[in-house]
């Protein structure tokens, strides 16, 4: 691939260089595999708006690769104007559109959006402002709508997740909800829609949508038989997929998302652009990640429904499952074990079948008789210290959590709550899960002040 504006790209994601190709020539499968994000070690703070590039993956296909859970904006270049695949969120969105403005797209025919995210609508009124027409699959406008009734609730979620204030300081409750994934959703109302399939034809180059639900219920693929190049969203990147997301959501099916990876497969594409991370190039190499990718969601849907028919509770089988070693697809984003939990609570609902949890009366209902039992909140500060020295992280938070909840405010097991989830962020591999102990840690040194 050819760079034209050279940095680097989000949370060390890596687009694969090559000579740049002849006009009508379609991409090798020697090119080099992309590589495997690398996390930081702690949360990635960096502006959405800096260090951006643009990449050239074939004549007349290019994109912005987002950084910072932004998504990327890609551009197919046509007689009529530029298609826009996805849009990315504020501000990233602005910073993108003035990228490619200055590199020559000032005209636009149509945006399609893959899925009804606010990280991917963030600049459709930009890109309405010259010319483009919105494209979305006809379910796109029922799932704003459960964005919308639910703001307030995935506003402070996503700051969380995301850390969206500027920091593991930041606080959940405090960010504005526009930061949510209901960002936008007001006022954008598609121009076309279509329920399983839609043929364009946009200045003399054919596209084909197809509704690919996975990630959302609205989600799609679009596809260019030209460049035999595939656009999927959120469906595909270098990570198990996120299943179960932390934040919330309706339930993600996995046979859903095994049918539209095989819908892509069943293309043989060339080129594979996600909206998250670089592309994909060569016919082997993605069929082979995408292979390996259905592989390991099929073999995690299995292993759950096998476990639940023999009788297995969901916190065994979320110890349980791993995947192995060769169809590892690596945990950076989502989580095996939150997938299973996804996946069981999906086809059952959450009842355990301990008749305790029928009730509204939850564990924090009998805390403080624990933490009497135990000698008073320093006996529980002092064991959770222990535990910590002894490797036990997770148990520690538990006992920890049982402690304030029985003794609130409590300086010691706020103490060994910073301890614990101090060890926590520094092991922790996964985005996700590196956001929400992030803002444990922040609200246990707010409750020590």
């Amino acid at each position: 691939m050819r760079k034209i504006v050279g940095f680097v790209g989000l949370l060390g994601l890596c687009a694969c260089q090559s000579a740049p190709m002849a006009t009508g020539q379609t991409p090798q499968a020697s090119t080099p595999q992309v590589q495997a994000p690398q996390l930081p070690s702690s949360m990635d703070f960096s502006d959405p708006t800096l260090n951006l590039e643009i990449t050239t993956v074939a004549p007349g296909l290019r994109y912005v690769l987002g950084r910072n859970v932004s998504s990327n904006t890609i551009v197919l270049d046509t007689a009529a104007g530029a298609v826009i695949i996805d849009t990315s969120r504020p501000p990233a969105s602005k910073a993108h559109f003035d990228l490619l403005q200055a590199a020559g797209v000032t005209k636009a025919s149509h945006v399609i959006l893959t899925h009804g995210h606010g990280d991917h609508t963030g600049g459709v009124v930009l890109w309405k402002g010259i010319g483009a027409k919105v494209v979305a699959q006809e379910s796109f406008g029922e799932f704003l709508g459960y964005q919308r009734m639910l703001a307030g609730f995935f506003g402070r979620r996503n700051a969380a997740q995301f850390q969206f204030a500027g920091g593991g300081g930041a606080v959940a409750g405090s960010a504005p909800v526009q930061q949510g994934p209901a960002a936008n959703v007001l006022g954008i109302v598609p121009d076309i829609t279509f329920r399983d399939t839609l043929d364009m034809d946009v200045g003399g180059v054919k596209l084909q949508l197809f509704h690919t639900p996975g990630e959302t219920p609205d989600h799609l693929t679009v596809w260019v038989p030209s460049l035999k190049a595939a656009f999927v969203g959120d469906n595909f990147y270098e990570s198990f997929p996120n299943m179960y997301t932390l934040r919330g959501t309706r339930p993600r099916w996995p046979l859903e998302y095994i049918a539209s990876l095989e819908k892509v497969l069943a293309l043989e594409p060339e080129i594979v652009i996600p909206s998250h991370g670089p592309a994909i190039v060569g016919k082997e190499n993605v069929r082979a990640q995408f292979t390996k990718m259905r592989d390991a969601i099929v073999f995690v849907h299995e292993a759950v429904l096998k476990g639940m028919n023999a009788g297995k509770d969901v916190h065994t089988l979320m110890a349980e499952i791993k995947l192995p070693p060769e169809l590892d697809v690596g945990e950076g984003y989502g989580k095996i074990s939150w997938s299973v939990r996804g996946i069981y609570e999906s086809y059952v609902g959450w009842f355990s079948g301990d008749p305790a949890t029928m009730f509204p009366e939850g564990r924090d209902s009998v805390s403080g008789s624990l933490v009497k039992l135990a000698g008073g909140p320093k006996a529980i500060a002092n064991e959770a210290m222990l535990l910590i020295r002894q490797g036990k992280l997770v148990e520690a938070l538990h006992l920890t959590s049982i402690g304030l909840e029985g003794a609130p405010g409590d300086k010691d097991v706020l103490r060994a709550r910073v301890a614990a989830f101090e060890g926590l962020v520094k092991a922790s591999t996964n985005r996700n899960e590196l956001g929400w102990l992030n803002q444990g840690l922040a609200e246990a040194k707010r409750g020590l002040q």
